[in-house]
């Protein structure tokens, strides 16, 4: 394990039985809270949008935007944030996807990304991938390419690299750790 990765994996507290019975949430306010692993953080995202040739940064609601904001700062990128359906004004394009109980939308502002920009996906957690998957769809229609994906920990039991690596297409999908 390297330096970065017990930095991070000791700031990032484990929450028995949240949101319910069985679950355990991985919380990263503590590492929010606390400046050298947020920077390390932001550092070590920032260097894998860059090394991949990005041009814009999408941030996926909510915690990617807390993530994906100061990496863009970092990186000298642009921003996006691709928000839950009925939250950003003016027009936007959709992306309907399922959930384990019915669906849910993402929407972003249409002009905000061009057929000249590559776009790198910034989130905290890939779990089945549903959300990130409907998020490189979505870049797509609005005729961008895809840089990657990267997050700050993925949760391998959830099978979400398998679901998004045909929307992936041979783009990275880079997580600093592995749960």
């Amino acid at each position: 394990m390297t330096g970065i990765e017990e930095l991070l994996l000791s700031r990032i507290r484990d929450v028995p039985d949240h949101p319910e019975p069985g679950v355990t949430f991985k919380d990263i306010t503590p590492l929010l809270a606390d400046p050298a692993a947020f920077t390390a953080l932001t550092d070590a995202l920032a260097e894998i949008s860059i090394r991949s040739g990005a041009t814009k940064i999408v941030g996926l609601e909510a915690r990617g935007f807390i993530l994906g904001a100061p990496v863009a700062v970092r990186a000298g990128l642009g921003f996006i944030p691709v928000r839950k359906a009925g939250k950003l004004p003016g027009a936007t394009l959709g992306q309907t996807y399922d959930l384990e109980y019915g669906s849910a939308e993402i929407e972003v502002h249409a002009e905000d990304l061009s057929a000249d920009d590559r776009v790198m996906v910034v989130d905290d957690v890939l779990a089945t991938g549903g959300t990130a998957e409907a998020s490189l769809q979505l870049i797509r229609r609005a005729g961008a390419r895809v840089a990657g994906v990267a997050v700050l920990m993925e949760l391998g039991f959830l099978g979400g690299r398998a679901r998004l690596e045909p929307a992936l297409d041979g783009a990275p999908l880079e997580a600093l750790l592995k749960v």
